[in-house]
């Protein structure tokens, strides 16, 4: 970058990381089954928030991608404090009434939760960075190999993060951290080297 120019990828892909950043919260409300696996939707813009991440770490170095990770805790955290905003609004009586109880249950996660993905996220994205950079003299040009290594290993770490935060000493853990982490992998191989690839093409020909 030059003085106080902005590169059009990266100005692209920040705007669609930062919307990415609170849609993995709402999704997540949703337990998605892929074949025996079980995991949250969330999973899904999660995982393109990591392939993102990579690319951009590819196309603009580590210390950018970083950047945009501490970045991304402003729409997180205004996405929570709105949510617990709205929620202590008096609901309308006329509101259509599934939705009246509907609503409350997706988006009324506990403190626990809350905290556990703002730490999560934080931890495991910055992992996923470091990992992937650090991967480039051992695999070189293969920046998707490196992002889905990465990838893999920084989910292992935000699934052993997020679960014990929300749920120990509520509930058994060991099986549903073995499940959701087993399920991520299988994403990460899935996703994140078609998102990196396409990320590192785009962003070659917004910068040309």
């Amino acid at each position: 970058m030059q003085g106080n120019s902005i590169p059009r990828s990266l100005f692209v892909f920040a705007v669609l990381y930062g919307g990415m950043v609170p849609l993995g919260g709402v999704l997540g409300a949703k337990q998605v089954g892929i074949g025996p696996l079980a995991v949250e939707a969330g999973i899904f813009p999660f995982l393109t928030l990591v392939a993102l991440s990579s690319g951009i770490a590819e196309l603009h170095g580590r210390d950018v991608a970083n950047r945009l990770v501490r970045f991304g805790f402003i729409p997180l955290l205004l996405a929570i404090v709105l949510t617990v905003l709205v929620l202590q609004l008096p609901t309308d009586d006329g509101m259509y009434e599934p939705a009246k109880e509907a609503f409350p249950i997706i988006l009324g996660q506990g403190w626990r939760l809350m905290a556990a993905g703002i730490v999560a996220y934080g931890v495991s994205v910055t992992l996923n960075i470091w990992i992937f950079d650090r991967l480039r003299g051992a695999v070189g040009k293969y920046a998707g190999l490196r992002g889905f290594i990465a990838a893999a290993l920084s989910q292992i770490v935000d699934t052993l993060i997020f679960i014990t935060f929300s749920f120990y000493g509520v509930r058994p853990i060991m099986d549903l951290m073995i499940g959701q982490a087993l399920a991520k992998v299988v994403l990460s191989a899935i996703m994140v080297p078609v998102i990196i690839a396409l990320v590192v093409r785009i962003g070659r020909k917004l910068d040309a």
